[in-house]
């Protein structure tokens, strides 16, 4: 194993994916335990889905793909904020017609596209091609997702749990579900590129299943579901350069071999 890991690092394209998949295995569970806890647990595919439209969209224009996917994602997560409070209490129709919206036009556009293999690399991500530049926008934005988290800790549990209780308490409910549905898009921007639009949902939601299964306050459930992305991440990572396996992948897979040892972990225990 220590062999192993000298090899990996001994490439800088292996190092520059570790760093990538260890903020990114932070950052997007952080956005994850809030869109679980109000039972959004799909808007990672609602984004996803718009993101690959702005993938293709970019492509089609000769723009960057990495800003098409980010602008999808702005105004995927806009649309889902305004259905969502148009609808109060069908938050699942916001998600289930941008999800429509997204699959709608990431079909169309990509049969424009002039070179669909670069298309394709975003369905699954590609970390270990990540360059210097896309890593360090990687960082800083993963930097800044952890400390609006932390600095708006209570605003987002309070939202989390319950918006009209957080309403009485005195917070500003627009502003802070607005901020935060934004902060998601460009979680899920980021992650597109790397990790892939068909897996940032479950990197989003599968280490918030193993945290809630644990833990027994809203602080054990951040730095559970956190500890369980970066963990995935680095594993992921490890199995990929052993064995060849797609990262993306991997890490998912890793998450839910995570999520089984949870819950016999937890039966063994109460027996």
């Amino acid at each position: 194993m220590v062999q192993l890991l000298a090899d990996m690092f001994s490439h800088a394209f292996m190092t520059r994916a570790f760093v990538a998949g260890i903020v990114l295995g932070a950052a997007i569970p952080l956005v994850g335990v809030v869109v679980v806890l109000k039972r959004l647990s799909m808007v990672g595919d609602a984004l996803s889905h718009a993101s690959l439209a702005g993938v293709a969209a970019g492509l089609i224009g000769g723009l960057n793909p990495v800003a098409g996917a980010t602008a999808a994602c702005m105004a995927a997560a806009l649309t889902v904020e305004g259905i969502r409070r148009r609808f109060e209490g069908h938050a699942d129709l916001a998600i289930a017609v941008v999800t429509a919206a997204g699959v709608g036009l990431a079909g169309v556009l990509s049969g424009f596209v002039p070179n669909s293999s670069t298309f394709s690399s975003f369905l699954f991500g590609s970390i270990v091609t990540v360059d210097d530049g896309e890593l360090a926008v990687v960082v800083a934005l993963g930097i800044a997702i952890v400390l609006l988290s932390v600095l708006f800790n209570r605003e987002l549990f309070w939202v989390a749990l319950d918006e009209r209780a957080a309403r009485l308490a005195g917070v500003r409910t627009t502003l802070v579900n607005f901020s935060f549905i934004l902060m998601t898009a460009v979680a899920v921007s980021i992650a597109s590129r790397t990790v892939g639009t068909l897996i940032v949902s479950s990197m989003m939601t599968v280490p918030v299943a193993c945290a809630l299964v644990v833990a027994r306050s809203w602080k054990q459930t951040v730095v559970v579901s956190c500890g369980v992305g970066m963990v995935s991440a680095a594993c992921g990572l490890v199995a990929s350069y052993a064995f060849g396996f797609k990262p993306g992948g991997a890490i998912v897979l890793v998450e839910i071999a995570l999520l089984m040892a949870t819950f016999a972990g937890k039966k063994l225990l109460g027996r």
